[in-house]
C-alpha cells in the first residue's frame, strides 16, 4: 500500500469516530498519524519491514499494531467493524460544506446514507423537520451539495510536485539526459494542476520515452511514441513526458510552461518583429533561429527572462518591457516561520522536535503557535496550559542559543469577533496569530465584520489563512477579502500566506492586491509536524505568483527588526509584550 492509501484509510477512521461521537482525542490520534505518514520521505512498508513503525511521529503501540495488521494482511479488522456501524458513504457527507459529524450522525439515524439521499430529502423539504434544523439550514445544505459538485478533479501542487521530482530523479538514474524539468501549470506553481507535464532534452528521444515507460512509479502506459509518452502512475495521476533535441530546449521549455495567455502575447510580440515563434524556436522567413535556453527566447524579443510563476498575462510582459519586474522573494530569504503547531494542541511533533527541525532548517527564529482553547477539536490550549508550554520553551531555548524561540498562539476568533484570551493575556505573548475555524458559512457582512473586529485588536499580529478555503474540500468563506486588505492596511495587521498545500491562502491574486495596498505578508508553514516545515516552499511559490518581494514579507526580517515591526501595532496598548 502507498503512504497516501494508508493515510486516507486513517483519516476515514477518524471521520467514522467523529460521527460515532467518540472523544476528540481518538479521532485526533488517527489524523495525526495520517498527516505524519503522508509527510514521510520514504514508504511506510519499508519502515514496517525494518520493524520501526514506532519511530513515525504519532504512531504509538496501538496504531503500530493496526498498521502491522494492515500491511501484513491488506485488511484492518477494526476498520471493517467500523464500516458496519458507519458506512463509508456517510463519512462522505462530511464533504458537504456545513455538515459536521453531529449532522452526519443525524442523517445516519434517519437512514440518509448517501449524498443522493440527503439531496433528495432536502429538495423535498424533509430535512427542515429534523431536530435542530430548519428551512434555512436545509437551503444551506443544498447550497453545500452544489458547491461540492463544483469541486475540481485537479491535483494539489503539494501532491504533484514531490511526485514529479521523484520521477525526474528516477529517469535521470535510468538514462543520460541533457535536461529535464517540470512544465505547464506545475512549473508555474499553480495551486492545483491537471496532469503532470515533464519536458526532457536528449539526442535519442525514443530511448528516453522507453525508459520513462518502465519507471517503478508507472502503473500503465496510455500512449508512447519517439518524442512523447503518457503514463498512469500507481498513485492514479497521469503524466505526460515530451522529449526534444537539446537545441530546441529553450523554446520548448518556454512554450510548454505556458500559460496559454502568456504565450499568445509573446507570439504577438514576435509577429511585430517579423518573427514566428513555436516550441521549435523562431523563424524569420526561411531562417530558423534556435534557442537552447529560455533566456535566449526572451532576449530575442527584447525582454528579460520572466520567472515562470509570473507567466499568467497579468502585466508581466509590460513590466518586463519597462524594467519593472520584481525581484521575487525566495525560500532562502526567509529567516523564520511564525506559525507552527506541536503536540500541545493538534501537532504530531513535540516542541523539541519542532525546534530541532527548525534549527536544521537554518532559521534564526520560529514562533510556536498552538491553538487556543476555543478550537476544542484541535485540543486547543487553556491559558494555564499555555503558561506550562512557555516554561518548556524556556528550557529548550537554553539548548538552542542560535535559534530564538518565540511563544505565540493561534487564537480563535469567536462568533462575535472576540478572542479566546483577554488583551492582558495576549500582551504577554511574542506573536499572536488570529484565525477562524467555525461559522465559516456566515454571510459576507457578518463574517467580514467579525474578522475585522479581531484585526483591530492591537495585539493581533497576523491573520491566518484569511479566506478559510480548503482546496478540493471547502470553498472560501464569504469574507470580503478586499475589505480585509483595507483593514490590514489601516491596522498594520500582517496577512498570512499559509503554506499547507490544500490552503495556500491568501491566494496569488489577493497577495498582489495586498502588496499594492502596502500590506505586508508572512509566509508560514502552519506545520503540524517536523517534516511539514518543508511545505513552506509552496507558500513561497504562491507569494511569488503574487509578485511578492523580500520587503513585502515580514519573516525575511532579522529578529530585532521583526520584533520592532510586531511591536508597532501594540505600541499604543497597555502592557508590554513578553520577549519584545
Amino acid at each position: 500500500m502507498t503512504n497516501k492509501e494508508i493515510a486516507d484509510l486513517l483519516r476515514q477512521i477518524a471521520r467514522m469516530l467523529e460521527i460515532k461521537g467518540e472523544t476528540v482525542y481518538k479521532s485526533l490520534a488517527y489524523r495525526r498519524a495520517a498527516d505524519s505518514i503522508e509527510a514521510l520521505g520514504q514508504g511506510v512498508e519499508e519502515i514496517w519491514r525494518e520493524k520501526k513503525l514506532r519511530t513515525i511521529p504519532g504512531i504509538g503501540p496501538a496504531l503500530a499494531k493496526k498498521l502491522d495488521e494492515l500491511l501484513r494482511t491488506g485488511r484492518l479488522a477494526y476498520y471493517e467493524k467500523l464500516k458496519e456501524e458507519i458506512p463509508p458513504s456517510v463519512t462522505a457527507l462530511l464533504d458537504i460544506p456545513g455538515v459536521g459529524p453531529k449532522t452526519a450522525a443525524l442523517f445516519l439515524e434517519q437512514g440518509l446514507l448517501t449524498l443522493t439521499d440527503v439531496e433528495t430529502a432536502a429538495r423535498e423539504g424533509r430535512l427542515r423537520h429534523l431536530p435542530g434544523m430548519g428551512e434555512r439550514t436545509e437551503q444551506r445544505i443544498l447550497q453545500g451539495i452544489e458547491a461540492a459538485g463544483r469541486r475540481s478533479s485537479r491535483v494539489l501542487l503539494g501532491t504533484a510536485w514531490p511526485i514529479a521530482q521523484e520521477l525526474i530523479a528516477q529517469l535521470r538514474a535510468a538514462i543520460p539526459l541533457e535536461q529535464i524539468e517540470t512544465a505547464g501549470s506545475l512549473r508555474r506553481m499553480s495551486p492545483t494542476i491537471g496532469d503532470i507535464d515533464l519536458l526532457a532534452a536528449a539526442a535519442d528521444t525514443a530511448a528516453v520515452t522507453e525508459a520513462f515507460a518502465h519507471l517503478p512509479l508507472v502503473a500503465s502506459v496510455i500512449a508512447q511514441g519517439p518524442t512523447k509518452v503518457s503514463v498512469m502512475l500507481q498513485a492514479g495521476l497521469q503524466v505526460d513526458l515530451r522529449v526534444v533535441q537539446p537545441h530546441h530546449w529553450g523554446s520548448a521549455l518556454q512554450y510548454f510552461t505556458g500559460s496559454q495567455a502568456h504565450n499568445v502575447r509573446l507570439r504577438e510580440i514576435a509577429q511585430r518583429e517579423g518573427l514566428s515563434l513555436s516550441e521549435y524556436g523562431f523563424r524569420r522567413g526561411d531562417e530558423e533561429i534556435l534557442c537552447s535556453t529560455e533566456v535566449e527566447v526572451y532576449q530575442l524579443l527584447g525582454l528579460p527572462w520572466i520567472p515562470p510563476e509570473l507567466r499568467e498575462d497579468r502585466g508581466e510582459l509590460e513590466a518586463a518591457r519597462e524594467g519593472r519586474l520584481p525581484r521575487l522573494v525566495s525560500a532562502a530569504d526567509l529567516k523564520g516561520d511564525l506559525h507552527m503547531h506541536t503536540d500541545w494542541s493538534d501537532g504530531l511533533s513535540s516542541v523539541e522536535e519542532m525546534i530541532r527541525a527548525a534549527s536544521e532548517f537554518g532559521y534564526d527564529y520560529i514562533a510556536i503557535s498552538d491553538h487556543s482553547e476555543g478550537l476544542t477539536i484541535a485540543n486547543g490550549q487553556s491559558w494555564e496550559r499555555l503558561q506550562a508550554q512557555r516554561a518548556e520553551i524556556a528550557c529548550w531555548q537554553a539548548q538552542y542559543p542560535n535559534l530564538r524561540i518565540l511563544q505565540g498562539v493561534e487564537v480563535e476568533i469567536r462568533m462575535d469577533g472576540t478572542l479566546d484570551f483577554t488583551d492582558e493575556m495576549l500582551a504577554q505573548l511574542d506573536v499572536v496569530v488570529a484565525s477562524l475555524h467555525s461559522g465559516l458559512r456566515q454571510d459576507e457582512t457578518q463574517i467580514t465584520a467579525r474578522v475585522i473586529q479581531a484585526m483591530r485588536n492591537p495585539h493581533v499580529d497576523i491573520l491566518a489563512h484569511p479566506s478559510g478555503r480548503i482546496l478540493g474540500q471547502r470553498e472560501a468563506s464569504a469574507v470580503n477579502l478586499e475589505a480585509l486588505i483595507q483593514a490590514a492596511a489601516e491596522t498594520g495587521t500582517i496577512l498570512e500566506v499559509n503554506s499547507i498545500p490544500n490552503r495556500l491562502d491568501l491566494d496569488d491574486v489577493h497577495i498582489r492586491r495586498a502588496i499594492e495596498q502596502g500590506v505586508q505578508i508572512a509566509i508560514n508553514s502552519d506545520a503540524h509536524s517536523a517534516p511539514s516545515l518543508g511545505a513552506i516552499g509552496y507558500g513561497v511559490a504562491t507569494a511569488r505568483r503574487g509578485w511578492a518581494t523580500l520587503s513585502d514579507v515580514v519573516n525575511t526580517l532579522p529578529l530585532r527588526a521583526l520584533q520592532e515591526r510586531l511591536a508597532r501595532k501594540a505600541a499604543h496598548s497597555t502592557g508590554t509584550r513578553g520577549g519584545r
